[in-house]
Protein backbone atom coordinates (compact mmCIF):
# COMPACT_ATOMS: atom_id res chain seq x y z
CA UNK A 1 0.00 0.00 0.00
CA UNK A 2 1.56 3.35 -1.04
CA UNK A 3 2.31 5.73 1.81
CA UNK A 4 1.94 9.48 2.21
CA UNK A 5 4.76 11.59 0.79
CA UNK A 6 5.24 15.25 0.00
CA UNK A 7 4.88 15.58 -3.77
CA UNK A 8 3.30 17.48 -6.65
CA UNK A 9 -0.35 16.61 -7.22
CA UNK A 10 -3.27 18.32 -8.94
CA UNK A 11 -5.65 20.66 -7.19
CA UNK A 12 -9.11 21.32 -8.66
CA UNK A 13 -10.81 24.60 -7.78
CA UNK A 14 -14.51 23.73 -7.54
CA UNK A 15 -15.47 27.41 -7.70
CA UNK A 16 -13.96 27.68 -11.18
CA UNK A 17 -14.81 24.22 -12.53
CA UNK A 18 -17.94 24.07 -14.73
CA UNK A 19 -17.83 20.31 -15.32
CA UNK A 20 -17.03 20.52 -19.05
CA UNK A 21 -15.02 17.28 -18.83
CA UNK A 22 -12.13 18.28 -21.12
CA UNK A 23 -9.65 17.32 -18.41
CA UNK A 24 -10.88 13.71 -18.23
CA UNK A 25 -9.44 12.39 -21.54
CA UNK A 26 -6.29 14.46 -20.95
CA UNK A 27 -5.48 12.33 -17.90
CA UNK A 28 -4.17 9.05 -19.31
CA UNK A 29 -4.02 7.59 -15.80
CA UNK A 30 -7.74 8.05 -15.17
CA UNK A 31 -7.21 10.17 -12.06
CA UNK A 32 -9.98 12.64 -12.97
CA UNK A 33 -13.67 11.96 -13.43
CA UNK A 34 -16.80 14.13 -13.53
CA UNK A 35 -18.73 13.52 -10.31
CA UNK A 36 -21.71 15.54 -9.12
CA UNK A 37 -21.21 17.82 -12.13
CA UNK A 38 -17.61 18.78 -11.29
CA UNK A 39 -14.15 17.42 -12.06
CA UNK A 40 -12.76 15.42 -9.14
CA UNK A 41 -9.48 13.74 -8.33
CA UNK A 42 -10.84 10.23 -7.79
CA UNK A 43 -7.65 8.67 -6.46
CA UNK A 44 -4.37 10.23 -5.36
CA UNK A 45 -2.29 7.17 -6.41
CA UNK A 46 -3.54 7.63 -9.99
CA UNK A 47 -2.10 11.15 -10.31
CA UNK A 48 1.52 11.15 -11.49
CA UNK A 49 1.93 14.87 -10.76
CA UNK A 50 3.18 15.69 -14.27
CA UNK A 51 0.26 18.00 -15.06
CA UNK A 52 -0.75 16.80 -18.53
CA UNK A 53 -4.29 17.95 -17.73
CA UNK A 54 -3.39 21.55 -16.88
CA UNK A 55 -3.65 23.03 -20.35
CA UNK A 56 -7.00 21.38 -21.07
CA UNK A 57 -9.09 23.36 -18.57
CA UNK A 58 -10.59 26.45 -20.24
CA UNK A 59 -11.42 27.98 -16.84
CA UNK A 60 -8.01 27.46 -15.22
CA UNK A 61 -9.54 25.34 -12.46
CA UNK A 62 -6.68 22.82 -12.35
CA UNK A 63 -3.31 23.70 -10.82
CA UNK A 64 -0.45 21.79 -9.22
CA UNK A 65 0.37 21.96 -5.54
CA UNK A 66 2.90 20.26 -3.31
CA UNK A 67 1.37 18.54 -0.31
CA UNK A 68 1.21 15.26 1.54
CA UNK A 69 -0.49 12.72 -0.72
CA UNK A 70 -0.48 9.02 -1.45
CA UNK A 71 2.43 7.97 -3.63
CA UNK A 72 1.85 7.47 -7.33
CA UNK A 73 0.98 3.79 -7.89
CA UNK A 74 1.78 2.61 -11.43
CA UNK A 75 0.24 -0.82 -10.80
CA UNK A 76 -3.05 0.73 -9.70
CA UNK A 77 -3.02 2.93 -12.81
CA UNK A 78 -2.41 -0.11 -15.01
CA UNK A 79 -5.43 -1.86 -13.50
CA UNK A 80 -7.51 1.30 -13.90
CA UNK A 81 -6.64 1.81 -17.56
CA UNK A 82 -6.32 -1.76 -18.83
CA UNK A 83 -9.22 -3.34 -16.96
CA UNK A 84 -12.11 -0.83 -17.00
CA UNK A 85 -14.51 -3.72 -16.43
CA UNK A 86 -13.25 -3.85 -12.84
CA UNK A 87 -14.15 -0.22 -12.15
CA UNK A 88 -17.17 0.55 -9.94
CA UNK A 89 -20.42 0.30 -11.88
CA UNK A 90 -21.89 3.48 -10.37
CA UNK A 91 -20.26 6.80 -9.62
CA UNK A 92 -21.32 8.76 -6.51
CA UNK A 93 -24.81 10.18 -6.82
CA UNK A 94 -25.42 13.66 -8.18
CA UNK A 95 -26.81 14.66 -11.55
CA UNK A 96 -28.48 11.48 -12.88
CA UNK A 97 -26.74 11.94 -16.23
CA UNK A 98 -23.37 11.53 -14.50
CA UNK A 99 -24.16 8.23 -12.78
CA UNK A 100 -22.92 5.23 -14.75
CA UNK A 101 -25.51 2.48 -14.92
CA UNK A 102 -26.26 -0.58 -17.00
CA UNK A 103 -29.58 -1.66 -18.45
CA UNK A 104 -31.68 -4.39 -16.83
CA UNK A 105 -30.43 -7.57 -18.50
CA UNK A 106 -33.57 -9.46 -17.50
CA UNK A 107 -35.67 -7.06 -19.51
CA UNK A 108 -33.95 -8.29 -22.67
CA UNK A 109 -35.58 -11.68 -22.22
CA UNK A 110 -39.12 -10.31 -22.36
CA UNK A 111 -41.36 -11.31 -25.31
CA UNK A 112 -41.13 -9.26 -28.48
CA UNK A 113 -43.83 -6.55 -28.70
CA UNK A 114 -46.69 -7.12 -31.07
CA UNK A 115 -46.81 -3.57 -32.36
CA UNK A 116 -44.15 -1.32 -33.84
CA UNK A 117 -45.10 1.46 -31.45
CA UNK A 118 -43.60 -0.46 -28.54
CA UNK A 119 -39.84 -0.43 -27.93
CA UNK A 120 -38.48 -3.97 -27.63
CA UNK A 121 -35.04 -3.05 -26.33
CA UNK A 122 -33.90 -1.71 -23.02
CA UNK A 123 -31.16 0.90 -23.21
CA UNK A 124 -27.93 -0.88 -22.30
CA UNK A 125 -26.10 2.05 -20.70
CA UNK A 126 -26.41 5.45 -19.06
CA UNK A 127 -25.29 8.16 -19.68
CA UNK A 128 -25.61 8.17 -23.45
CA UNK A 129 -24.32 11.67 -24.29
CA UNK A 130 -20.72 11.34 -25.50
CA UNK A 131 -19.74 14.44 -23.50
CA UNK A 132 -20.81 12.77 -20.24
CA UNK A 133 -19.49 9.23 -20.69
CA UNK A 134 -16.21 8.55 -18.82
CA UNK A 135 -13.65 6.87 -21.13
CA UNK A 136 -13.21 4.04 -18.63
CA UNK A 137 -16.89 3.28 -18.10
CA UNK A 138 -17.27 -0.51 -17.73
CA UNK A 139 -20.00 -0.79 -20.33
CA UNK A 140 -17.60 0.46 -23.03
CA UNK A 141 -15.10 -2.37 -22.68
CA UNK A 142 -15.10 -4.65 -25.74
CA UNK A 143 -18.47 -3.23 -26.79
CA UNK A 144 -20.17 -2.69 -30.12
CA UNK A 145 -20.51 1.10 -29.98
CA UNK A 146 -23.34 2.89 -31.76
CA UNK A 147 -22.43 6.57 -32.23
CA UNK A 148 -25.73 8.20 -33.15
CA UNK A 149 -26.64 11.72 -34.22
CA UNK A 150 -28.98 13.48 -31.79
CA UNK A 151 -31.83 13.51 -34.31
CA UNK A 152 -31.60 9.90 -35.45
CA UNK A 153 -33.79 8.21 -32.84
CA UNK A 154 -36.53 10.76 -33.49
CA UNK A 155 -36.28 10.44 -37.27
CA UNK A 156 -36.41 6.64 -37.47
CA UNK A 157 -39.22 4.77 -35.72
CA UNK A 158 -37.34 1.46 -35.75
CA UNK A 159 -34.25 2.83 -34.00
CA UNK A 160 -34.58 0.71 -30.84
CA UNK A 161 -35.86 -2.39 -32.56
CA UNK A 162 -33.47 -2.51 -35.52
CA UNK A 163 -30.34 -0.55 -34.63
CA UNK A 164 -29.80 -0.54 -30.87
CA UNK A 165 -29.81 -4.27 -30.13
CA UNK A 166 -26.73 -5.43 -28.17
CA UNK A 167 -25.00 -2.07 -28.65
CA UNK A 168 -23.69 0.63 -26.34
CA UNK A 169 -25.18 3.98 -27.34
CA UNK A 170 -23.24 7.25 -27.54
CA UNK A 171 -25.07 10.36 -28.75
CA UNK A 172 -23.57 13.52 -30.24
CA UNK A 173 -24.27 16.32 -32.71
CA UNK A 174 -21.42 17.22 -35.09
CA UNK A 175 -22.92 20.66 -35.81
CA UNK A 176 -23.88 21.94 -32.36
CA UNK A 177 -21.37 20.20 -30.08
CA UNK A 178 -17.65 20.87 -29.50
CA UNK A 179 -15.95 18.77 -32.18
CA UNK A 180 -12.49 18.80 -30.60
CA UNK A 181 -13.81 17.85 -27.16
CA UNK A 182 -15.77 14.98 -28.71
CA UNK A 183 -12.75 13.89 -30.71
CA UNK A 184 -10.58 13.78 -27.60
CA UNK A 185 -13.24 11.88 -25.67
CA UNK A 186 -13.89 9.29 -28.39
CA UNK A 187 -10.15 8.80 -28.92
CA UNK A 188 -9.75 8.13 -25.21
CA UNK A 189 -12.67 5.69 -25.28
CA UNK A 190 -11.20 3.70 -28.17
CA UNK A 191 -7.74 3.74 -26.60
CA UNK A 192 -8.85 2.59 -23.16
CA UNK A 193 -11.85 0.37 -23.86
CA UNK A 194 -10.90 -1.57 -27.01
CA UNK A 195 -14.39 -1.62 -28.58
CA UNK A 196 -15.31 -4.49 -30.90
CA UNK A 197 -16.79 -2.13 -33.47
CA UNK A 198 -18.06 1.38 -34.06
CA UNK A 199 -21.17 2.10 -36.11
CA UNK A 200 -22.17 5.69 -36.89
CA UNK A 201 -25.87 6.46 -37.29
CA UNK A 202 -26.19 9.77 -39.12
CA UNK A 203 -28.82 11.79 -40.93
CA UNK A 204 -28.71 12.48 -44.67
CA UNK A 205 -28.17 16.21 -44.10
CA UNK A 206 -24.64 17.41 -45.06
CA UNK A 207 -23.62 18.60 -41.59
CA UNK A 208 -24.19 15.13 -40.14
CA UNK A 209 -21.29 13.70 -42.15
CA UNK A 210 -19.10 15.28 -39.49
CA UNK A 211 -20.07 12.44 -37.15
CA UNK A 212 -18.43 9.88 -39.44
CA UNK A 213 -15.41 12.14 -39.76
CA UNK A 214 -15.25 12.36 -35.96
CA UNK A 215 -15.28 8.57 -35.54
CA UNK A 216 -12.71 7.95 -38.25
CA UNK A 217 -10.38 10.60 -36.82
CA UNK A 218 -10.69 9.08 -33.35
CA UNK A 219 -9.85 5.62 -34.69
CA UNK A 220 -6.82 7.01 -36.50
CA UNK A 221 -5.63 8.94 -33.46
CA UNK A 222 -5.98 5.90 -31.22
CA UNK A 223 -3.85 3.72 -33.48
CA UNK A 224 -6.33 0.89 -32.99
CA UNK A 225 -7.83 -1.25 -35.76
CA UNK A 226 -11.57 -1.35 -35.06
CA UNK A 227 -14.27 -2.32 -37.59
CA UNK A 228 -16.17 0.79 -38.69
CA UNK A 229 -19.50 1.14 -40.49
CA UNK A 230 -22.19 3.74 -40.94
CA UNK A 231 -25.94 3.92 -41.47
CA UNK A 232 -27.57 6.94 -43.09
CA UNK A 233 -31.15 7.83 -42.21
CA UNK A 234 -33.37 9.94 -44.43
CA UNK A 235 -35.30 12.91 -43.13
CA UNK A 236 -38.51 11.10 -44.17
CA UNK A 237 -37.85 8.30 -41.71
CA UNK A 238 -36.19 5.73 -43.94
CA UNK A 239 -32.79 4.02 -44.08
CA UNK A 240 -30.88 5.24 -47.14
CA UNK A 241 -27.93 2.87 -46.80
Amino acid sequence: MPGKVSRQIIRIDEEKCDGCGLCVPACAEGAIQIIDGLARLVSEPYCDGLGACLGECPRGAITMEERLADEFDAEAVKLNTEHPDQLPAVLPRGCPALNISLGDEKAGSQPEPETESESCRVLANWPVQLALVPPGAPFLHNADILLAADCSAFAYAGFHRELLKDCVLLVACPKLDDFQAHLDKLTAIVTRSDPKSITVIKMEVPCCSGLSHLAQRALKNSGKTVPFSEVTLGIKGNIIN
